[in-house]
């Protein structure tokens, strides 16, 4: 597997490809945890100018963290809480392109400039959410929401939960 985008290649292609490469990955696997650890891993080192990518899982009312890659990271977070907990509870995906002008903003990594959640919801459940940061300002747009909300709607098909 070829986790390395051309620099060159447009996000629409950056993301038909990691689709692509998240249904093999998925292909005979059905446990949640592992198919997130693996599409947190080629989230972070496929896309450019991220420093973390992975899940939080709802559990007992509250986020809990789950797999992911960069530094180590907060690891519960309340219902409306951050933009995590903010995208949970509003159960829509939340683009902040400048997170410390974001209320309440929670910083895990003083390195995050930006951030894309989206939520991971389920026969009307809230599963948990997607996190993605970057050290850059403006770097997620509604081609990262639409490419990272089809990854999560393939990650829930495809496992049980």
């Amino acid at each position: 597997m070829n986790l390395k985008t051309p620099p060159s290649s447009s996000r629409l292609e950056q993301y038909a490809e990691l689709l692509k490469q998240a249904e093999a990955m998925f292909a005979g696997e059905r446990d949640f945890i592992a198919n997130a650890a693996n599409l947190a891993g080629l989230i972070y080192y496929t896309l450019p100018d991220l420093n973390w990518a992975g899940f939080y899982l709802f559990k007992g009312g509250e986020l809990v963290l789950g797999p992911f890659q960069g530094k180590p990271a907060c690891i519960r977070i309340k219902i409306g809480q951050g933009v995590c907990g903010y995208a949970a509870e509003m159960r829509k995906t939340v683009i902040v392109p400048d997170v410390h002008k974001f209320t309440g903003h929670i910083a895990c990594d003083s390195a995050s400039n930006s951030e894309i959640v989206v939520p991971l919801i389920k026969e009307g459940r809230l599963v948990g959410v997607m996190d993605v940061d970057s050290p850059m300002f403006n770097r997620f747009d509604e081609e990262d929401k639409r490419g990272l909300e089809k990854l999560g709607e393939l990650l829930l098909e495809d496992s049980d939960i």
